[in-house]
């Protein structure tokens, strides 16, 4: 018998200690003075004084979240995220890569060059393409093409949009031999 209510003792302790450490950790935690938010608390980072402003700095950089269901939403920040077609994006390089590039973002799906002359020809373009969607379509490319002296003809910007959509195919099927 003498065990066993020591054996009782040591778990009612135990069961208070994780009892404490839940509710800490939950953000029941203690505090030091009067109410929540005083001069110091007691939390999963053990003591802290100055708690009301570490906790404000601590709130500001957590994602705000109410319940558990928030958690499977997409909550994701949109400038994080990138939303294009990534064989698309490459071959537009690919097939482009004898113009300079100016700029390219592809949180937005634009890759803008500077002039240059293709290999063998004679008039120097610029392009600046466009890649709206992740889809692997034509639709979510659109390219516009120009020359120093104006813009260049729809034959020429359609052949050169059936140029990256065939080179981004080809990409996707290397890539699904791997």
């Amino acid at each position: 018998m003498a065990i066993a209510n020591g054996t009782r003792g040591l778990l009612t302790r135990a069961v208070a200690i994780l009892s404490l450490a839940a509710l800490a950790g939950c953000g029941g935690g203690f505090s030091r003075g009067g109410g929540s938010g005083s001069a110091g608390s007691i939390g999963s980072g053990g003591f802290s004084g100055g708690g009301a402003k570490k906790t404000a700095q601590k709130k500001a950089t957590e994602p705000k979240r109410s319940t558990i269901w928030d958690l499977f939403k997409n909550q994701d920040d949109p400038n994080v995220t990138v939303k294009v077609n990534k064989y698309i994006w490459n071959a537009s390089l690919d097939v482009l890569d004898f113009l300079p590039i100016e700029a390219a973002d592809p949180f937005t799906g634009v890759i803008v060059t500077g002039y240059g002359r293709p290999p063998g020809g004679g008039k120097a373009y610029r392009a600046t393409i466009y890649i709206k969607d992740p889809a692997l379509d034509a639709r979510s490319l659109h390219v516009a093409l120009q020359t120093r002296s104006g813009p260049v003809s729809p034959e020429t910007v359609r052949a050169i949009e059936d140029a990256i959509l065939t080179r981004a195919r080809q990409l996707r099927i290397a890539d699904s031999k791997l």
